[in-house]
């Protein structure tokens, strides 16, 4: 059966499919962590980001193991960190290009699931265009393969969120006194909800989320956010403003009128940097739409982290590879 026969919308996520204290299996959403596990998790990141700096970029942590990248969406940032990541940890590394696998020739998402599970693979990275894809494919490997999402429809982008926050803990170590504004697409973004849901964790006190009434959800309060429509007052006063891509793929042209006049409203100008906490940081997931939601000015100014959450990215991916192995080294 293909996976587009299947009802892949956000199910109930059992947690113990998720994450336990002791160890990480599968890494699907970031919903379900507890904070001292989601704190461990940063906690390794920053013991791996030294590595980076080393002559040689690598530690034996897994190897002999065989990592898949099995991507059904385009992605630059994320598919090369986990590549790098992998590759730092003295993983095996295999990218699955779906546009000339043998999903296109008319076989079935199982289909190609057993077959790289023949090949004694440990791990598959799953980025797909449909909400609950990485749960679906977490529910149908063997017990000894883990299933990390790399972002999957409008549902979650958990690593994406674990490098922000770890990016925002270098500047701010205390969560709990920092206001953090979300600004842009919400409805459409799977990096808004798995950030809200990391920020809560973390209780951060203030979390706002800031764009026009038709990109934001309805019930966002639900999930511990303020909804604010006006980016000025939205963003007044924040120490931390993330800034997120128009996803110009899922919404058509009723969501805004045009670009021009939502980079007016809602673009990140000079001029609103002021409007910032003094020790405000500008991010961003990307990719940047210079122009539209932000000005390269600010892009590329000296509150922009947005680089350096590439670079973290690494890090904080080496941590959730090396943790997602550790049931299958507990259980030899």
């Amino acid at each position: 059966m293909e996976p587009n026969d299947i009802n892949l919308e956000k199910g109930e996520l059992a947690e113990n499919d998720i994450v336990s204290q002791k160890r990480l299996r599968h890494f699907l959403d970031i919903e379900y962590l507890s904070q001292p596990l989601l704190l461990d998790i940063l906690d390794l990141a920053e013991s791996f980001a030294g590595v980076s700096g080393q002559p040689v970029k690598k530690v034996p942590l897994l190897r002999g193991k065989t990592i898949v990248n099995l991507f059904f969406e385009a992605s630059t940032r994320t598919r090369t960190t986990f590549e790098l990541a992998a590759k730092r940890l003295s993983a095996d590394f295999l990218n699955i290009n779906v546009d000339f696998s043998a999903t296109k020739k008319g076989e079935t998402l199982l289909d190609t699931l057993r077959n790289l599970e023949a090949m004694h693979c440990d791990m598959f990275i799953v980025r797909h265009p449909l909400s609950g894809a990485a749960e679906f494919i977490s529910k149908n490997v063997s017990q000894n393969i883990s299933v990390i999402n790399a972002g999957d429809g409008r549902h979650a982008h958990p690593t994406q969120a674990m490098l922000d926050i770890f990016t925002i803990r270098k500047y701010f170590k205390d969560f709990k006194k920092i206001k953090v504004a979300i600004v842009g697409d919400i409805l459409h973004s799977r990096v808004a909800r798995s950030l809200i849901h990391a920020l809560r964790i973390l209780e951060v006190p203030d979390i706002r989320v800031i764009g026009p009434k038709t990109l934001l959800p309805s019930g966002i309060e639900r999930m511990g956010a303020t909804p604010y429509v006006d980016m000025d007052e939205g963003i007044k006063n924040c120490n931390v403003v993330i800034m997120l891509r128009l996803q110009n793929e899922r919404m058509d042209s009723s969501f805004i009128p045009d670009e021009n006049e939502y980079y007016n409203l809602y673009g990140f100008t000079p001029r609103r940097q002021e409007l910032l906490a003094k020790n405000g940081i500008i991010m961003h997931p990307g990719p940047v739409n210079r122009g539209v939601e932000i000005s390269s000015e600010v892009a590329d100014g000296d509150r922009s982290v947005i680089l350096q959450q590439v670079s973290n990215g690494i890090a904080v991916r080496m941590a959730i590879l090396s943790l997602s192995m550790q049931p299958q080294q507990d259980n030899k």
